[in-house]
């Protein structure tokens, strides 16, 4: 684990002193441990990680999948940002983290092969929801499968952009 970070870190800097705004620390394998697990076995490594991202200045965004029974330790380990996926309330998540973190989030990946008007109420749904705080970016809950319809992913991001709370 040292020597990811080892290798990470100088990796997600040099993104920066490219012209990288943020940067993301994503992990999409970590809902496989219990809090016990993490805690022990990964969240230092995260940790030591994003402290090393933050000298840069940059946001970081720290997301992993799987974690609505940690929620609260993902967010010990740092991030300014924290990653919500689909499978955790996003009402709750950000409970959880008392509120001390932007979210970014958590529409289900698969809710892009639904009927735009499924998706519509979706995607409003999860605006209504969060859209009256500050901190919350918009976002899928992972990323975009990769038979997702294009045109699905761009009524989205207009859906997004057209609503009013």
């Amino acid at each position: 684990m040292c020597k990811l970070v080892d290798v990470l870190g100088p990796f997600a800097l040099m993104k920066v002193a490219a012209g990288a705004k943020a940067i993301q620390v994503f992990d999409s394998w970590v809902g496989a441990l219990g809090p016990d697990d993490y805690v022990r076995f990964v969240a230092p490594y995260s940790r030591a990680l994003i402290e090393r991202i933050r000298t840069s200045n940059v946001p970081v965004i720290h997301f992993g999948t799987g974690v609505a029974g940690f929620f609260k330790e993902l967010h010990a380990a740092g991030g300014d940002v924290m990653g919500v996926d689909w499978r955790i309330n996003i009402d709750q998540a950000w409970m959880d983290i008392s509120y001390r973190s932007a979210v970014q989030g958590n529409l289900d990946p698969a809710a892009l092969f639904a009927p735009l008007p499924e998706l519509k109420a979706k995607v409003h749904e999860q605006l209504k929801r969060t859209g009256t705080r500050p901190g919350h970016i918009f976002n899928l809950g992972h990323g975009i499968l990769p038979e997702t319809p294009v045109e699905a992913v761009k009524a989205c991001v207009q859906m997004v952009r057209e609503f009013r709370a």
